[in-house]
């Protein structure tokens, strides 16, 4: 099942993507959450909910709406982490002259960050070295915390496709990546969250693809992740609690753009794609 979030009369909602269009949860059945967010968290509680909503979607056909009529939203608009991997491919670290070390490298990002599927990603006034990452984001759909590494896909509601785009220059201002990291309008997420039980286990085996108008960038298998879901999921039970709706994001592979000879950076009229097979793909337009 592929669920979006996205605006209507200025509050986020959600509905489920069929073959006709996108049918709004207001047609799915009485007492559903109002936000995306909610619905995963009813789900830990009412596991056969998520289940039931496909084909609730597909009787409700004849109230579909087009997606290109709709004012999309990041897949959750407002998690209550997004916590992120760095240097998880080996390719990308050596690209980079870092090491893959025997722990993830992990920062957060903030919900400000964030950007819907076909928003403008802005190169700010201040720095013009925006780089793209492709990445793969995990949403959780459970309260976990102290989960072993084999029972740490019960905890996954669902997959999406991520940009992790970067101002490089102010990333290596600190030893600490956070504020290249966390720009508004810099971490491309959706269009869609894919549950968990359309995809591979751990999502694993998937091509994953960045391409900057229209030249591939980046172009790996998930497979190559040196830190799996699982184990990630595993690893951050140790220290925080992980709750529904929750975003991991997991790493990018090698192509970026500052390891390229010149730097190749997004600019104004520029478009960025980073398509995950079977996941989908996210699209936005770059702007000053």
């Amino acid at each position: 099942m592929k669920l979006l979030s996205y605006e209507r009369d200025g509050d986020d909602t959600w509905g489920v993507l069929t073959g006709a269009g996108v049918v709004g949860h207001e047609h799915l059945g009485e007492a559903l959450p109002p936000n995306l967010a909610g619905l995963v968290s009813a789900c830990e509680h009412q596991p056969a909910l998520a289940g039931t909503l496909q084909a609730r979607a597909e009787a409700a056909a004849a109230r579909a709406v087009a997606v290109e009529g709709l004012r999309l939203l990041p897949c959750i608009p407002q998690p209550g982490k997004v916590i992120c991997l760095g240097v998880n491919y080996v390719d990308h670290a050596k690209e980079g002259g870092n090491t893959v070390a025997d722990y993830p490298a992990l920062f957060l990002r903030c919900s400000t960050s964030l950007l819907a599927h076909g928003a403008p990603l802005k190169v700010p006034a201040i720095s013009s070295k925006l780089d793209y990452e492709a990445e793969l984001a995990v949403v959780i759909g459970r309260r976990t915390r102290f989960v072993s590494e084999s029972d740490a896909l019960g905890a996954v509601f669902g997959y999406a496709c991520f940009n992790d785009a970067t101002l490089r220059d102010y990333q290596r201002r600190t030893t600490q990546w956070t504020i290249g990291k966390n720009f508004d309008a810099t971490g491309g997420f959706g269009p869609c969250v894919v549950t968990a039980d359309e995809l591979p286990p751990g999502c694993t085996g998937l091509r994953i693809e960045s391409r900057l108008n229209g030249q591939v960038m980046q172009s790996a298998d998930t497979s190559d992740m040196v830190f799996g879901v699982a184990r990630t999921i595993s690893l951050l039970s140790e220290c925080v609690t992980l709750e529904p709706g929750d975003v991991i994001v997991m790493g990018t592979p090698a192509g970026v753009g500052y390891a390229r000879t010149p730097p190749v950076w997004m600019k104004a009229g520029d478009v960025i794609e980073i398509e995950i097979e079977r996941v989908g793909l996210l699209r936005n337009p770059v702007e000053a």
